[in-house]
């Protein structure tokens, strides 16, 4: 397997969930900078994923899986022993599918405008009201626990690499300290350290 990522984008959650299933893969990055959008080997991304943004996993047979909840899923069914998603057909499943849809949805498009060099100052203060009302929920759901789901799974990479954007764009986690617990803990994980650290995110 192939994973095609920009550093510190969206595939630092399927690139952490291959750190910590150990699966034999490559990493090739994508520089998202430049028109067209060209890997670190020089092919035109458009080749590989039309839709042009990351991640896309490339499967040894040549296909390509992306859009970063179905690579997450895709990536635990490959390891399951390693418990980073409940076996599919389970309430569990569907529970950690909630969990995906809502990161995905509320909390991973929310921060769109503030990427958006476009967006004007009262588009963005408006999306910084919204993604603080989900950090006050997220919050309450952390409450007593030390991952989403009880257990470190795929969902907690993903709002981990959502919720490390902060850092960008200067919102601070300071009045939600469970969430902001939630997130330094996260971020002691070996499998986390070592994905931050191959896309130069540490330091």
């Amino acid at each position: 397997m192939k994973l095609f990522y920009a550093p510190g984008a969206c595939s630092l959650a399927p690139h952490i969930v291959l750190a910590e299933t150990g699966l034999p893969s490559e990493l090739e990055a994508v520089d998202l900078r430049v028109q067209p959008h060209r890997t670190a080997g020089g092919v035109d991304y458009a080749a590989i994923n039309p839709k042009g943004y990351v991640p896309a996993l490339q499967l040894d047979d040549g296909a390509v899986l992306t859009e970063c909840v179905a690579v997450l899923q895709y990536l635990a069914d490959q390891a399951p022993q390693q418990r980073l998603a409940p076996a599919n057909g389970t309430m569990g499943r569907y529970r950690l599918q909630e969990w995906l849809n809502f990161i995905a949805t509320e909390v991973h498009k929310g921060f769109s405008p503030l990427w958006n060099p476009a967006a004007g100052a009262d588009e963005k203060a408006g999306a910084v009201q919204r993604l603080e009302r989900r950090f006050a929920w997220l919050d309450t759901q952390l409450a007593g626990r030390d991952y989403l789901t009880g257990e470190f799974s795929i969902a907690d990479a993903y709002l981990f690499t959502i919720l490390n954007w902060t850092h960008y764009h200067k919102l601070s986690l300071d009045g939600w300290p469970t969430l902001k617990a939630y997130v330094e803990r996260v971020a002691t994980r070996p499998a986390v350290k070592s994905a931050m650290s191959a896309e130069g995110l540490l330091g």
